[in-house]
């Protein structure tokens, strides 16, 4: 006699199989994100870095006055 206990399921085969697709596209997206995360934040480090070392070289800009009418 045969054991049903380890014989295969198709329908859980099948509903770990969509599981595993979703799960693939999450992580996929996930990680997607982060590069994306991850290069903004380089990108406003280095603009910040390179305002403060060039901003000390470079006078500061004149004050604007408003016109008298």
């Amino acid at each position: 006699m045969t054991n049903l206990w380890l014989k295969k399921n198709p329908f859980m085969s099948l509903w770990l199989s969509g599981a595993n697709t979703v799960a693939g596209s999450m992580r996929g997206h996930a990680a997607v994100q982060a590069k994306r995360q991850a290069a903004a934040a380089m990108t406003n480090a280095t603009r910040d870095i390179l305002s403060f070392w060039t901003g000390v070289l470079a006078p500061s800009p004149p004050v604007k006055r408003k016109k008298r009418r």
